[in-house]
């Protein structure tokens, strides 16, 4: 480095100026500025990591809101969750009833000949103590009983007591619903034997083959006979006959209603829709959407008068969910008829779609709550099924009919059914144009694995020799099919936020590599230039005593 000009005490080298020379020059801050210019590539590497590790929070927040979205709706996506519905009985004394979202409204008369009991039985001989000997063989007996046909032998000690007897019945692990205790009757104690079952079926029988002297078949009375219970809906069955049922809550017998019988007697039960209810579940359905579509629009929005875009604007993670969501909720049902169901689509219904641009709804579903309480009103069921519909099928000719289908396997959809049959026979089929499988002898007809049809089952009731083609709907209400792509978007392996989220750890990760390169190499390059001026300070400082010696001969010079 050349020296230059020498003023006072500065001196200057190129573009850089010391403040003194030798010993004391000030380095320090010369360096601080050369690694501040190093620093500024980390700073950059920062600047564009935090960026990222930004993205990864959105996608986690945003995953959490579906998350928070897919379990909100699981509590309504089947017709019995979402369409809630009352049943009032006249006669509560009698019967009590509670309804599902599929129970027909209007009044069902029923009449309680009888409820269903258990058996219960007690010894005839008491004793004046619990701690009393009941065993007075001196030596091991049994005490053996059948219940609901299988035979239950107890190991009876010497020196048992009535309460021993008790437990020694109920921890038996080959018991299998009979509850032994002890009863008083203000004098002596005895025993009790209860079938915890009820209906004709759950027998209970003390057996002869019982040894304890007390205990035998003929020492108990019968307190309660073990029967069904008898009941007659709207009439029916005709003349002395009942319907019967074992136990006295009864979900089998009027579609979508759980009877709970009480007393003999008669009345009506009354099924309406609880509209209000209903509305709350459809507010929630569009608050929790909201939220969803919301946060995606606030993520990826680009401000209008700035023109700065936000965090995420044009990820393809958000446009495949924004999509996804915006097509379930505008888009017909999958798997309803025009021709046959009542409501398609959400819109009649009242919920549609703000799209004006800088309204504070925009592009989030707004609610006519008027509009959907006419239509609940109007037709209910027809409601509840586009809403929560799961997997309802039908066909549009009774040659066929809709069977089953397998969870998880069977896509909702329209699909034709082609067939033909001969000699009575389903002798070829395809369903959906893909190859089915079928069974001539039953003459069902079965999607293929691998096809969206696998698993459905349609059954064949025309078996006129002939080809025909039907249509069967398989629905799928608005509420499960969210449930069921939100459970896909935010898969923890496949979803695409997911996904996105490793993707940018990843990078995240590979920047901070080449932060911390950067770092090492800033440090070496400041130890390096320490080192240098460390020996140009030297030099300098040498430089310095030359020319202070010099000056002093010079001096002298003069004088002589």
């Amino acid at each position: 480095m050349a020296i230059g000009d020498v003023t006072g005490g500065t001196t200057t080298s190129g573009q850089v100026t010391f403040t003194g020379l030798g010993n004391g020059t000030d380095f320090n801050s010369l360096i601080q500025k050369l690694v501040q210019v190093e620093q500024s590539r980390v700073n950059i590497y920062q600047t564009w990591k935090q960026s990222w590790l930004d993205k990864n929070v959105a996608f986690k927040a945003l995953n959490t809101e579906m998350l928070t979205l897919r379990s909100s709706l699981q509590s309504m996506d089947t017709i019995g969750e979402f369409l809630k519905k009352t049943a009032a009985s006249t006669n509560s004394d009698a019967l009590t009833a509670t309804a599902g979202g599929d129970a027909e409204t209007g009044t069902t008369s029923y009449t309680v000949a009888q409820l269903a009991k258990n058996k219960t039985m007690v010894t005839g001989t008491g004793y004046a103590s619990l701690t009393q000997n009941i065993n007075t063989l001196g030596t091991a007996a049994k005490f053996t009983y059948t219940y609901k046909g299988v035979t239950v032998s107890n190991a009876i000690p010497a020196n048992c007591t009535l309460t021993d007897l008790a437990a020694i019945i109920n921890v038996n692990s080959a018991n299998k619903g009979v509850r032994a205790s002890t009863v008083f009757d203000g004098t002596n104690y005895y025993l009790q034997l209860k079938g915890l079952d009820t209906g004709a079926a759950a027998s209970l029988v003390v057996s002869g083959a019982s040894t304890l002297p007390n205990f035998k078949a003929a020492n108990f009375s019968v307190t309660q006979n073990n029967q069904d219970a008898k009941l007659k809906i709207n009439g029916w069955p005709l003349s002395n006959a009942y319907i019967t049922r074992p136990t006295n809550t009864i979900s089998d017998v009027v579609a979508g209603l759980t009877l709970s019988l009480k007393s003999s007697g008669s009345g009506l039960i009354t099924v309406n829709t609880d509209i209000d209810s209903v509305v709350e579940n459809v507010k929630t359905f569009v608050t929790q959407v909201n939220k969803v579509r919301s946060m995606i629009r606030d993520l990826t929005k680009v401000d209008s008068t700035t023109k700065q875009a936000s965090i995420l604007t044009g990820n393809y993670g958000l446009q495949i969910c924004d999509s996804i969501m915006k097509n379930i909720t505008a888009a017909d049902g999958v798997g309803f008829s025009h021709s046959t169901d009542k409501y398609t689509s959400l819109s009649p219904l009242g919920l549609s779609t703000d799209a004006v641009e800088g309204s504070t709804t925009e592009g989030l579903i707004t609610l006519d709550e008027a509009m959907l309480r006419s239509q609940l009103a109007s037709n209910a069921n027809a409601v509840g099924l586009i809403f929560a519909g799961t997997y309802v099928g039908d066909t549009d000719s009774s040659d066929i009919s809709y069977s089953s289908y397998i969870s998880g396997l069977t896509k909702a959809g329209n699909y034709k059914v082609s067939y033909t049959v001969t000699a009575g026979k389903v002798s070829a089929a395809t369903i959906g144009g893909q190859p089915a499988t079928f069974d001539p002898v039953k003459n069902t007809i079965t999607g293929k694995a691998g096809t969206p049809a696998a698993g459905m089952v349609v059954q064949v009731n025309n078996n006129t020799d002939g080809s025909y083609t039907h249509t069967v709907n398989l629905r799928l209400g608005k509420a499960p099919e969210l449930v069921d792509e939100l459970a896909d978007l935010t898969n923890a392996d496949t979803g695409p936020l997911n996904i996105l989220q490793k993707n940018y750890v990843t990078i995240s990760d590979n920047i901070q590599k080449k932060i911390d390169y950067e770092n090492k190499r800033i440090s070496a390059y400041a130890q390096s230039l320490k080192n240098k001026f460390s020996k140009l300070d030297a030099l300098l400082g040498t430089y310095n005593q030359q020319q202070t010696s010099l000056a002093s001969q010079i001096t002298q010079m003069s004088k002589s």
